[in-house]
């Protein structure tokens, strides 16, 4: 039974010859050592290799899925070591940027240095530094960009220590509550800007607890995050009436110097449906 084993293994193994995408794009995420140790089980468990395409191109996502789950993808170093990260997309800039930080936040990354952010014609690149005893993990990131509706199409392992990312973020939008009229919304204090959506009100009071010292900062942005309009206010509101721009989708709430002057919640009530 084991020699029928290993005679179909070999078997298997000789039929995955040619150097294709899918192969190539294995040897990308696996050591020579590693893909030349086990071959014919890399063969085995690509079969059908037809499954792990989508149309004309490799289906990176799963085929990380697959080499990790038979265990030949390694993603940790013996101590922590600096790795770098690039993300490419044909998509607005800052969005994006704001996509991929809130993703690399909620997956457990808060500390990260921007090594190069360039854009051409059709692509932007945002990479980054860290430092971590692991390189971060392909489908964790995948799951949490899909939360925003963006999508990775293409991953490249140029090195031990350095990964590309392509994503496309075409449908894609922030994971920031959404204010619908009729529904009030509590914002809880946060040393963070609070970001909200809304794309379907048509004005807004923000009502601020006695305990709060703040000095109203709000920008509101477009649905690829340019910038419309900033309101800032120097002295301190209990409540603020806003009229929301009309080409508006976001809103970050801030305070003009610092927010640990909110100290107890912002209530957002939205009047008025567009």
């Amino acid at each position: 039974m084991v020699k029928r084993l290993f005679v179909v293994l070999l078997l298997v193994g000789s039929l995955f010859g040619a150097d294709d995408a899918l192969d190539a794009k294995i040897k990308s995420f696996v050591s020579p050592q590693s893909y030349a140790e086990n071959r014919s089980f890399i063969a085995l468990i690509f079969e059908p290799r037809s499954a792990f395409y989508k149309g004309d191109r490799v289906d990176a996502i799963k085929v990380v899925e697959k080499l990790k789950e038979n265990g030949l993808l390694k993603l940790f170093f013996k101590k922590p070591q600096e790795f770098q990260l690039n993300f490419k997309t044909s998509g607005a800039p800052l969005f994006f940027v704001k996509i991929m930080s809130d993703t690399l936040q909620n997956i457990g990354y808060y500390r990260y240095v921007t090594t190069a952010a360039t854009l051409d014609a059709s692509e932007f690149t945002w990479s980054i530094n860290l430092t971590s005893e692991y390189v971060t993990d392909p489908l964790a990131l995948q799951n949490q960009l899909r939360k925003s509706s963006a999508e990775i199409i293409d991953i490249k392992r140029n090195s031990e220590h350095e990964w590309t990312y392509i994503v496309d973020i075409s449908t894609a939008k922030l994971q920031v509550p959404e204010v619908l009229n009729g529904e009030d919304l509590a914002l809880k204090r946060s040393l963070y800007a609070h970001w909200i959506n809304v794309a379907k009100i048509r004005r807004l009071v923000i009502k601020s607890s006695r305990r709060n010292r703040w000095y109203p900062y709000i920008a509101y942005y477009d649905s690829s995050l340019h910038l419309l309009k900033i309101i800032k206010r120097d002295r301190i509101y209990r409540n603020i009436l806003l009229n929301i721009p009309k080409n508006a989708v976001y809103m970050k709430i801030s305070d003009l110097y610092t927010l640990k002057n909110v100290r107890d919640q912002l209530l957002l009530i939205p009047q008025g449906e567009r």
